[in-house]
């Protein structure tokens, strides 16, 4: 496992201060991590279904939320497993949703996350464009512990945009003005990850600059100006990207580099650390 442990990002230990006669507990941050991964129904490169090597990577890197896209439920090409779910057991993930947004003549795919928290919430936001392929958001709500009483909660949204420029504008529009997200303060910890399809970053103003998000880019190991994920083989494209804002500290960010990634799906997955 790389990084930091299962179970000892929150940090419990408290320390006592005196001030103005009375003791306060002073919590130190909590620390999480998120990863997103377009998994492509765990059909690699090489056109094998191969859900082992999905899970190899997951567990090396060991996310606290995994966001995936892509992800069938009784498909035959992925021999009609309900692939989110029997991830999620495999790995030990005791908190799942399933969004679906496609309908095939036998099964569905779509996006699935899991989470070491409680899912307190979910929802499927529809960001279909007229006729075009069914596109889709997921919004879950994860409750991230407690602290002095109160719940630390993450509101995560898990999307895969569409292919044309002008659908993912549209697309973004939508998600801005769906309840999920409008009615959210900006003072309150989101995240908003996934595909986004967007090669020539055309879509980072939008996140930055109108939805006051910052990008995780901004912390990326070795300095990279974009994190390229796709294709898996020889990245070109950053098509795969974590948004924050609200009292989140973003401590890393990177692209998987084991070699099996590189041919477990066409994209790489992106991980980030995170502080609340």
């Amino acid at each position: 496992m790389e990084g930091i442990g299962r179970g000892a990002r929150i940090e419990t230990l408290a320390r006592e201060s005196v001030i103005l006669g009375k003791t306060e507990e002073v919590f130190p941050p909590m620390r999480f991590r998120v990863m997103t991964y377009n998994i492509h129904r765990a059909i690699g490169v090489d056109r094998r279904f191969r859900p082992e090597r999905i899970i190899r990577i997951l567990e090396s890197y060991d996310p606290d939320i995994a966001l995936l896209q892509e992800v069938d439920e009784g498909v035959p090409r992925s021999r009609e497993m309900d692939l989110g779910r029997d991830l999620a057991q495999a790995l030990g993930y005791p908190h799942v949703a399933v969004g679906h947004n496609v309908t095939l003549r036998k099964g569905r795919y779509g996006n699935t996350t899991l989470s070491r928290y409680p899912i307190i919430r979910e929802r499927n936001i529809d960001l279909t464009i007229g006729r075009s392929k069914r596109r889709g958001c997921q919004h879950t709500a994860v409750t991230l512990g407690t602290h002095s009483g109160h719940p630390r909660r993450l509101e995560v949204f898990n999307l895969h945009l569409g292919l044309s420029a002008r659908q993912r504008e549209h697309q973004v529009t939508l998600l801005a003005r769906s309840r999920e997200l409008s009615s959210l303060p900006m003072d309150v910890a989101c995240v908003v990850a996934g595909d986004f399809n967007d090669w020539r970053s055309l879509l980072v103003p939008r996140f930055t600059e109108w939805l006051k998000f910052r990008n995780s880019r901004e912390a990326s190991v070795g300095g990279e100006r974009t994190i390229r994920t796709y294709p898996a083989f020889f990245p070109r494209g950053p098509l795969d990207r974590i948004y924050y804002r609200g009292p989140l500290r973003l401590v890393s960010a990177r692209r998987c580099r084991m070699r099996i990634s590189r041919i477990a799906s066409d994209h790489l997955p992106v991980i980030a650390d995170f502080e609340l």
